[in-house]
């Protein structure tokens, strides 16, 4: 971890403290955090230079990002959200719009990406939400489900189905038309601002079209999932490693039967366990951030293995530390409890673990076969 990095990861440490078990039974975070966060930069902090941004490369913004999801898992997922709308406009808008959209996301607005849809999950090739040109203007309908950090966003990009292609339309929150309902009692991330939108003829000047629309839809989802992905597999990196401290610290401090829970086989071969998955997740995820940063062909597949192995290892490591602490970790909003149910929304979002399997395999039979 860089200067910069650590400088960065101790502030936040010190902003956080031991608030995150609130913000979770609240189910909000704390808007003051959240804007400041965002007007420093560090929310999204891959945004280049050249646009304003702190310009860390991915291995220093997955560092970060673990630290982040160690503390608060509802705040690593509001910084992938706001991290995916920023690689997506520098990915997909055009020169004008990234100048003029991403300083302001590297200063201070907040942005959520708008990607599921009730029949739209894992499927987004069936997504029903469309964007109609009307002149010199598009035209928004749909619903979207589950949309991370929506219930306090300023700026909301919601991918749509345009004609036979797709269409990325970046929609401010205050636009007539649109409705935010914030989905009640998540069973993870529960300060995460999760929220349906529902997008009710909603009028827009056509340059909202992120690079003037008509892509292909695959192209419009990959690229924000590609971001996506890569921040939940260092965030997981994050869970497990909240649970090897809480776990390590409960082990060797409870005694039984005369002797610390660690001396104890079988909770030592906990502890092993645990800390081998978040070494592994931890490997996964410098491998795909090298790849991230050097360009690399088979990134698209180590950004797949990495969510998979940080997601698998992230939920079995938050069980084995429930295990171990027992009943000092079955309060609501212990951290080993957030863990737990955090966890589990990690095998869900960006990609189940069965279609990252089906991925995983898909590039086995492409390449060995």
């Amino acid at each position: 971890m860089g200067d910069a990095v650590a400088a960065a990861a101790g502030e936040l440490t010190e902003q956080v403290g031991d608030r995150a078990a609130d913000w979770d039974r609240a189910g909000r975070l704390p808007e003051d955090l959240v804007r400041e966060l965002a007007a420093t930069g560090r929310l999204a902090v891959q945004i280049p230079a050249r646009h304003g941004g702190l310009g860390w490369n991915s291995a220093d913004g997955g560092e970060f990002t673990a630290h982040t999801g160690s503390l608060c898992g509802s705040l690593r997922s509001v910084m992938t959200s706001q991290g995916m709308a920023a690689w997506t406009v520098e990915r997909l808008g055009d020169p004008a719009q990234a100048a003029q959209l991403l300083p302001r996301l590297a200063s201070g607005t907040t942005a959520a990406v708008a990607f599921s849809e009730p029949q739209a999950g894992s499927d987004l090739s069936a997504i029903a939400t469309t964007a109609a040109l009307d002149g010199d203007t598009v035209v928004l309908d749909g619903r979207k489900s589950w949309v991370t950090a929506a219930e306090q966003a300023d700026l909301l990009l919601v991918v749509a189905r345009m004609g036979d292609a797709g269409a990325v339309v970046v929609v401010p929150r205050e636009t007539p038309g649109v409705r935010i309902r914030a989905v009640p009692d998540p069973m993870g991330f529960r300060a995460a601002g999760h929220a349906d939108i529902l997008l009710d003829a909603v009028r827009l000047p056509a340059t909202s079209l992120l690079g003037g629309g008509h892509q292909p839809l695959p192209l419009l989802v990959t690229t924000a999932l590609a971001f996506g992905r890569l921040s939940v597999a260092w965030g997981c990196v994050g869970i497990l490693r909240a649970c090897v401290t809480a776990a390590a610290r409960h082990a060797g401090s409870r005694s039984q039967f005369g002797k610390t829970l660690g001396e104890h086989q079988l909770v030592a071969r906990h502890l092993a366990d645990l800390w081998t998955g978040e070494q592994i997740a931890t490997r996964a995820c410098e491998h795909a951030s090298r790849g991230w940063d050097e360009n690399a062909p088979d990134l698209g597949t180590a950004i797949v293995l990495a969510k998979h192995i940080g997601a698998r290892h992230a939920a079995r490591g938050a069980a084995t530390a429930a295990q171990i602490l027992a009943s000092a970790a079955a309060s609501d909003g212990h951290v080993v409890a957030r863990a737990y149910r955090d966890a589990k929304l990690t095998q869900i979002i960006e990609g189940t673990d069965e279609v990252c399997q089906l991925v995983l395999a898909d590039h086995v039979l492409r390449t060995r076969a």
